[in-house]
């Protein structure tokens, strides 16, 4: 991390905590469950490293800054835990008939829906915290074959800042969720932050 400095992954840490644990407000009032979410772990990535920790599929979440920031956020969720999470917006307590099987356009559609709220509610956090107007697109929800993954043509970036976190669901999920700024876009957010003090 030469060119990353501690006190910067300290800062980009905290921040994504704080948006983070916002979404967790969001999504325990959507599920219904008591959401954990612990401290962040933040490292520097290359891009052929993004997706090390994950086998097979995952489901990637990919938000825009439209407003006071710009860049790409991508979020990186288990291809299980949607499942779950969509059986809980379903209604189903998390262990109905679409908490298992293959990921179907359904599931994509609760996550997008999940994640639309927790994205919204993330922004609203940052604006509050640079008290300045921070505004995302939609996301956009995929599911993705880890071993073909490439990143759009339009995320040139080869430097991730890669935060992950432990996400408990209740009983039901005691999983990771990750997020992942590009480096330019982690630094963008660190000035802000320094300009609030």
């Amino acid at each position: 991390m030469d060119f990353f400095s501690k006190e910067e992954a300290d800062v980009i840490g905290e921040i994504s905590n704080i948006s983070i644990g916002s979404s967790a407000t969001a999504m325990n009032l959507m599920l219904g469950q008591p959401i954990t979410i612990t401290t962040p772990h933040v490292t520097l990535v290359h891009k052929n490293e993004i997706l090390d920790d994950y086998e097979n599929s995952c489901i990637l979440i990919r938000v825009q800054y439209t407003e006071g920031l710009f860049g790409n956020n991508l979020l990186i969720l288990k291809d299980d835990d949607a499942k779950i999470i969509t059986d809980l917006m379903m209604g189903n307590g998390g262990v109905g008939k679409f908490s298992t099987g293959e990921i179907t356009p359904l599931h994509i559609s609760a996550v997008s829906e999940a994640m639309n709220q927790m994205t919204a509610s993330s922004a609203t956090a940052m604006s509050k915290m640079f008290n300045k107007k921070i505004d995302i697109s939609p996301p956009s929800v995929q599911q993705i074959v880890v071993e073909n993954f490439e990143l759009p043509n339009e995320i040139p970036d080869d430097l991730f800042v890669k935060i992950n976190f432990r996400l408990k669901i209740g009983k039901l999920i005691d999983s990771t969720i990750m997020q992942l700024y590009p480096f330019d876009l982690a630094h963008s957010i660190y000035k802000l932050f320094q300009r609030r003090n």
